[in-house]
């Protein structure tokens, strides 16, 4: 098993690989419709965006938690809490 030092890294690696499977089907059915050979434009396009998914989310997740706790704060603020 991997230790949980490394939670994040492996948050990171399911997160990019399920967003980047599902917006790639999802893009690519849009684009090209339902067509023979389908599965295999998805797997291709899945894998170029789960090359720039993983790094991406690595990098960007600290400034999400920074943003979602700045709008979290905000909120109790606004209403009275804070």
């Amino acid at each position: 098993m991997i230790p949980p030092k490394y939670a994040p890294l492996v948050f990171s690696f399911f997160m990019a690989l399920l967003m980047s499977g599902l917006m790639s089907m999802v893009i690519t059915i849009y684009n090209i419709g339902l067509v023979d050979g389908l599965a295999g434009t998805c797997l291709r396009a899945w894998v170029f965006a789960f090359v720039v998914a993983f790094p991406s989310i690595v990098v960007v997740t600290p400034l999400v938690r920074r943003l979602t706790g700045l709008v979290l704060a905000r909120e109790r603020l606004i209403q009275g809490q804070g």
